[in-house]
């Protein structure tokens, strides 16, 4: 089995700390709501590709400049090299920022449910929905609330053999499933890049996550 993707998420301007972790991920993602004005120089210095996310409050993260400034932002992210830029699925003029972005790089379509995880056929439904939008990359991430979610979560990843889908449940219940997503056949997972800068709940650091496959065999 090849080497787990790992997806480091940088969450500030610390370039040390990106340096750090580049051994053990395959590629970062660059959270420019968390980052600020920075990110800007941040993503010239990565030598291995990076995804591009802006999450507003709503969305967990920490965007309040209103929608048509975000959008820029995401739209700048591709001027400026990003490979993958994350749109949440039901955005606002969903249809004609994932055609611009599809110009220059690919699309992932996300969709987060910050309590409990719904049925298998309903997640399912998502995934599907996200296809005929256009991902390239779907992510579909719950909140574990019991043992039993991470099995939905991963279950869904093996009903999509032929899509790129990463798919894991948040929050310390759920960080087998995290571990598990790109085991069973998961695009990626995401990982911190140091303790401390986390951010989801129930986040490991990407040296943590690579001991835990190396131990698995599946692990350089």
């Amino acid at each position: 089995m090849e080497r787990p993707r790992i997806c480091g998420v940088i969450v500030d301007t610390d370039l040390e700390a990106v340096a750090r972790a580049e051994q053990f991920v395959e590629l970062f993602e660059v959270r420019i709501d968390l980052i600020g004005d920075g990110w800007r120089e941040l993503v010239r210095h990565l030598g291995k590709p990076w995804i591009a996310s802006n999450r507003t409050v709503g969305e967990g993260g920490g965007w309040e400049l209103g929608e048509a400034a975000r959008m820029d932002r995401l739209l700048e992210a591709v001027e400026l090299g990003a490979d993958v830029v994350d749109v949440e699925l039901g955005t606002e003029s969903q249809r004609e920022i994932v055609a611009l972005i599809k110009r220059r790089a690919r699309c992932l379509l996300s969709f987060h449910q910050f309590a409990g995880t719904l049925p298998l056929v309903e997640l399912k439904e998502i995934v599907c929905e996200q296809l005929e939008a256009g991902a390239d990359v779907c992510k579909v991430i719950t909140t574990a609330e019991g043992f039993e979610d991470n099995l939905g979560v991963l279950q869904l990843i093996t009903e999509f053999p032929s899509a790129r889908v990463v798919s894991f449940a948040m929050g310390p219940v759920g960080l087998v499933s995290r571990v598990l997503c790109p085991l069973v056949g998961g695009y990626f997972t995401y990982a911190s890049l140091e303790a401390g800068r986390e951010s989801a709940p129930g986040q490991i650091t990407a040296r943590e996550l690579r001991r835990v496959y190396q131990m698995l065999g599946n692990g350089e």
